[in-house]
């Protein structure tokens, strides 16, 4: 190493230092390695993919400040990658990485060997202590295509789900982001689509997590300084899968590691499936650069499944656990429970568990008494169509109105708080809200709900209808 490249960066870091707080020094600029000195160019070394991505991103800026106090307006900065897919005996690469060309410091390219130290794979999912690199899919096998029936209100989402597992990482639906309600059967899709992969492509890795248990593991990486062991990890899957990605919000640092995995595997054509109860337009807290990429693919909506699926989906479950049951008692079921398919299953197990337990024969009169305890327990949803009809009850109008294109102002702020309601007290995305409040787009919910929040701060009049269809709702 000359010492020409070991005193230029050691005054550039010396005005770092100055400039920024010393956990932030320590941690992003004390790793860093000069390697060479080649006219105005300094090359330096750092430990990952990541860690460059990093530097980039936030300190892009510092650094061209002070390259160019050190060496002139013509400054350039190579990056060398240390340690990037140096996993297992996979031969060492070099890497040419340019620095980012965004008016702050010159591209330049260069050829340094890259000498690896074959680190051994940290794996989250296993039992600190014992050597395993082995990662399993934490898959349920018991939530698979056969028993995931298609209907109106999930045919979109299946159809894409099935488009992914045969061709994973290849199709334009990367990330497939699958949202819905509670109990719609976003978690059994997402299970399905890597059992099929996995059953397809045996040699690919595949990986499922729920978004709190990957918080939970970066917590604790950050706390064993083991960040970029946690980062290579999962930039080793194929095809990774992230069960409620809505529990990011709020959550900076995670948000921020896994907008650096996200890219790495989309760049490598890897395949990335989400969850949420939310589509990405809806999602609170979350940075824009995250959401960005969560539309870069397909986001598809899972619905309350209509009568005909519910039906259906009775008849499955009843033939999987071998039970036959009258078709009125079916249908009964079926027409009292619609919002939620984990609830109509509940309530079919339910009505076996009374009949087994009981010795009673299944009667549409036991099965009343099922549905009816069941449903009186479980906290409903309110709907949108239910919300219409207090809101212009309420404004003495009729529905018809409400969704109406007209702009009288009475009308318009009764078809705001219709929106604003629906959007609190459902779980639906503003589009399909918007759609079933006279078939508005999602802006218009959006602008709604912004239009809402502003009047009732500033008119007294219309903080009193608030507070008034609230309690109607509650």
């Amino acid at each position: 190493m000359s010492v020409s490249a070991k005193s230029v960066w050691k005054n550039c870091l010396d005005f770092i230092q100055d400039n920024i707080q010393p956990q932030a020094f320590k941690t992003w600029f004390e790793p860093i390695k000069p390697i060479k000195l080649s006219e105005n160019v300094l090359s330096i070394e750092v430990p990952s993919k990541f860690f460059y991505e990093w530097l980039e991103e936030h300190y892009v800026k510092l650094l061209k400040v002070a390259l160019t106090k050190e060496l002139g307006e013509h400054a350039k900065l190579v990056y060398i990658i240390k340690m990037e897919n140096t996993y297992g005996n996979r031969e060492p690469f070099t890497e040419k990485i340019p620095s980012a060309n965004r008016g702050q410091v010159s591209p330049q390219e260069m050829d340094v060997p890259i000498k690896s130290k074959n680190p051994e794979l940290k794996n989250p999912f296993v039992i600190p202590g014992i050597r395993n690199i082995k990662i399993e899919s934490q898959l349920n096998p018991n939530y698979n295509f056969d028993n995931f029936l298609e209907g109106d209100s999930n045919r979109l989402a299946r159809s894409a789900g099935l488009a992914v597992a045969n061709k994973p990482g290849g199709t334009s639906f990367n990330p497939l982001l699958i949202f819905g309600g509670v109990g719609l059967g976003k978690t059994h899709l997402a299970h399905a689509i890597g059992i099929e992969i996995k059953d397809k492509y045996p040699e690919r890795t595949v990986l499922y997590i729920s978004a709190e248990k990957f918080t939970q593991q970066y917590i604790e990486s950050v706390k064993k300084n083991t960040r970029n062991d946690f980062i290579h990890f999962y930039q080793l899957i194929d095809v990774l899968i992230i069960d409620d990605v809505q529990f990011f919000s709020g959550k900076s640092g995670t948000q921020d590691v896994f907008f650096h995995i996200f890219n790495h595997l989309h760049q490598n054509g890897k395949q990335v499936i989400l969850t949420s109860d939310k589509a990405p337009v809806d999602m609170q807290d979350i940075e824009q650069r995250l959401l960005s990429r969560f539309k870069w693919g397909l986001s598809a909506e899972l619905q309350s499944p209509d009568y005909e699926t519910r039906i259906s989906i009775l008849k499955n479950k009843l033939y999987r656990d071998g039970v036959e049951m009258p078709d009125d008692i079916i249908e009964y079921v079926a027409k009292h429970i619609k919002t939620n398919i984990r609830e109509l299953e509940g309530a079919i197990i339910s009505l076996i568990a009374q009949s087994s337990f009981n010795k009673k024969e299944v009667t549409l009169d036991l099965a009343r008494q099922v549905v009816e305890k069941f449903v009186k327990n479980t906290k409903r949803e309110v709907s949108i169509d239910y919300i219409q009809k207090v809101v212009s009850d309420y404004f003495e109008m009729d529905v018809a109105t409400l969704q109406s294109k007209t702009r009288k102002r009475h009308i318009v702020q009764a078809r705001q708080l219709a929106m604003f309601f629906a959007k609190k007290f459902t779980k639906a995305s503003l589009a399909s809200i918007g759609s079933q409040i006279g078939k508005r787009d999602h802006a218009t919910v959006l602008h709604a709900c912004k239009t809402v929040d502003n009047l009732a701060e500033t008119d007294k009049q219309f903080r009193k209808y608030i507070e008034d269809l609230t309690k109607k709702f509650s």
